[in-house]
């Protein structure tokens, strides 16, 4: 069994990525079900924690069932980075995570995320204080570097390592690619294979099919982070893990099955963020429950446009008939 600090994860586990507005309770839940092994919420704001945003503190909140579940805080300022800690600690997850890895313009450019690559002193110099703000374990997740002319992912992960992190999950893109261009896995297995590497090293970065899942194994890593791919598309871990097992595909959802699930969504959503948010922010997972439809079109425009859920689930049956 592999370990997180004190924590026992499965072998070769399979990591739900946190995304924004994507990876809530209600999409959590049907991921682990579906085969997920560990959680990450959303990314919170530092500053939104210690102040108290409503929005902010929402997100702590998770399931027991997801366990084992880390909180992931980001920012760019010591202090308060020291403090969302203490206050996500109090939530008792299972660790608390630091993205040092989203690219997103407004998030970067305050030197938070992946902004941080550009001084890697005062990386390292916050993770060894969020480090000894709390006795949970502490993870990072990051990307390879700046850009192509600074890869250094292989010197940062062994200088985390040294101040006390205790898993690190690589996206193989630098910020300056955001989502463009392939993954570039060679680095993340660079990571691995590094002697000096005791804790386990989680790959993320491409990974939307068994195959690709399997493709990604050589690499070395003690897991795989997924993202992308699993929104609208939660089965996706059930599949990777049975190709793993048996060598075969395993059929998706058929179109009963999927609406079934898209409505189970639908109803744990609405019940975590009432009506108006909770239809809106379904939104962004109608065209991956439904990939690959021919003349999905009309649907589509009629799911994300309803404000009704009695119009929605309407819909939904329609789409359960095709």
């Amino acid at each position: 069994m592999l370990k997180i600090g004190n924590i026992l994860i499965p072998h070769f586990p399979l990591l739900l990525a946190p995304m924004e507005d994507i990876t809530d309770p209600p999409f959590r839940a049907l991921c682990k079900r579906f085969g997920a092994d560990i959680m990450i919420t959303e990314f919170i704001s530092s500053e939104g924690l210690i102040r108290d945003v409503t929005k902010s503190l929402e997100k702590l909140d998770f399931d027991e069932a997801e366990r084992p579940v880390g909180i992931q805080i980001f920012g760019h300022n010591l202090d308060a980075m020291c403090r969302a800690t203490e206050v996500a600690t109090e939530a008792q997850p299972d660790f608390i995570d630091i993205n040092w890895g989203c690219p997103v313009k407004k998030v970067a450019s305050k030197g938070a995320g992946s902004g941080i690559l550009n001084d890697i002193p005062k990386m390292l110099k916050i993770t060894e204080a969020i480090v000894k703000s709390t006795h949970l374990p502490v993870t990072v997740k990051t990307r390879l570097g700046w850009d192509e002319q600074s890869k250094p992912i292989v010197e940062i992960a062994e200088r985390l390592q040294d101040v006390g992190i205790q898993a690190i999950s690589i996206h193989g893109r630098t910020k300056a690619q955001l989502y463009h261009g392939e993954a570039d896995w060679t680095l993340i297995g660079e990571v691995k294979n590094n002697p000096r590497m005791k804790i386990p090293v989680f790959g993320n970065g491409d990974i939307d099919s068994p195959l690709k899942a399997k493709e990604m194994m050589k690499y070395g890593t003690d897991g795989l982070m997924i993202g992308r791919a699993t929104i609208g598309n939660p089965w996706l871990f059930n599949e990777i893990k049975y190709f793993f097992e048996t060598g075969n595909i395993l059929p998706p959802p058929d179109m009963v099955e999927k609406t079934a699930i898209c409505k189970e969504h639908i109803i744990r959503s609405l019940e975590w963020k009432g009506e108006k948010t909770g239809i809106a922010e379904m939104r962004k997972h109608y065209s991956g429950y439904f990939k690959n439809i021919p003349d999905f079109k009309p649907f589509r425009i009629k799911l994300v446009t309803s404000t009704s859920v009695e119009e929605i689930f309407e819909t939904l049956e329609k789409i359960a008939k095709l």
